[in-house]
C-alpha cells in the first residue's frame, strides 16, 4: 500500500492502513507529488494498493460455486462490452443489485483494466467474476445449469418491467454499438426490451444494466415481503 503525502491524518485512511497492517501488508509513505507521477488519474485518491485478482474461467465441466446458488439467481452476461467504464459499472451495479456474478467473453474489456477497476467501486473484489472462452458456449453452460437466458434488445421483445425475472436467470448484454448478433439472440430463452422516448436510438448498455437488474430486484423483493434496499 503506498500512501501520499498527509494521508494519514484521514481517519478513515488510518484505519484502512491499520487493518494492512493487521494483515500483513507493507505500506509505505511516499513523498510530495510522487502518488501524482505514478497513479494514472490527474487527481487520485491518497491511497494505492497492488492487489492480486484473478477471475475465474467459466466452462461447462467445471460449474462455480455461484452457478450452483439457490434457485433464484441473477447472473450479468457482457458479450463484447468493450468499453472499461461501462463494464466496471455493470460490475458494481450487479453487485449492488444482489446479482450473483459477472461473466465476460471474449471481446469483452479486460475486468482487470485500472479503468475498470475504478469504475466497479470496489465491487469487483466482492461480487464473483468469471471470463468464457466462447460467449455461446457461455449461454450454453448456464442454460445447462438451469438458468433462463434473457437477452437486451432494443425493440421487439418484452417490456422490461412485464418480463418475470423471477428463478434463475442470466441476463445478456451486448456491445455498446451492435448490442447482440442473431446467433446469441437466437440461443436466449426470452427477449427484454426498455420503452424509450421517441427520438432515442439506444440506451448506454451500462445504464440498461441498471435499469434490468434493480428491476429483477424489486420483483423479487416484493414477491419476498420484504424492503427492495436502502436507498443511496
Amino acid at each position: 500500500m503506498y500512501l501520499g503525502t498527509g494521508a494519514r491524518a484521514s481517519a478513515s485512511i488510518a484505519s484502512v492502513v491499520a487493518v494492512a497492517f493487521e494483515r500483513g501488508a507493507r505500506v509505505f509513505d511516499l513523498a510530495p507529488g510522487v502518488l501524482e507521477r505514478v497513479a494514472d488519474t490527474v487527481s487520485p485518491q491518497p491511497v494505492l494498493a497492488v492487489v492480486g485478482f484473478r477471475p475465474e474461467v467459466l466452462a461447462e465441466a467445471a460449474r462455480p460455486g455461484w452457478a450452483a446458488g439457490d434457485g433464484r439467481a441473477l447472473v450479468v452476461v457482457c458479450v463484447a462490452v468493450r468499453d472499461p467504464g461501462n463494464l466496471g459499472t455493470i460490475v458494481r451495479t450487479a453487485h449492488a443489485s444482489g446479482a450473483s456474478a459477472v461473466v465476460c467473453t471474449p471481446g469483452t474489456v479486460d475486468v482487470t483494466n485500472p479503468k475498470v477497476v475504478r469504475s466497479s467501486a470496489g465491487s469487483l473484489f466482492h461480487l464473483p467474476v468469471a471470463t468464457a472462452p466462447a460467449s455461446l458456449d457461455a449461454l450454453d453452460a448456464l442454460a445447462g445449469w438451469g438458468y433462463r437466458l434473457v437477452a437486451t434488445t432494443v425493440s421487439g421483445g418484452v417490456p422490461y418491467d412485464r418480463l418475470d425475472w423471477g428463478g434463475r436467470v442470466a441476463l445478456v448484454l451486448g456491445n455498446e454499438a451492435a448490442g447482440l448478433d442473431e446467433d446469441h439472440v437466437a440461443r436466449v430463452h426470452e427477449r427484454a426490451t426498455i420503452p424509450m422516448a421517441s427520438g432515442a436510438e439506444s440506451l448506454n448498455v451500462a445504464a440498461a444494466a441498471a435499469v434490468l437488474c434493480f428491476e429483477a430486484r424489486r420483483q423479487r423483493s416484493r414477491a419476498d415481503g420484504r424492503p427492495e434496499g436502502r436507498a443511496t
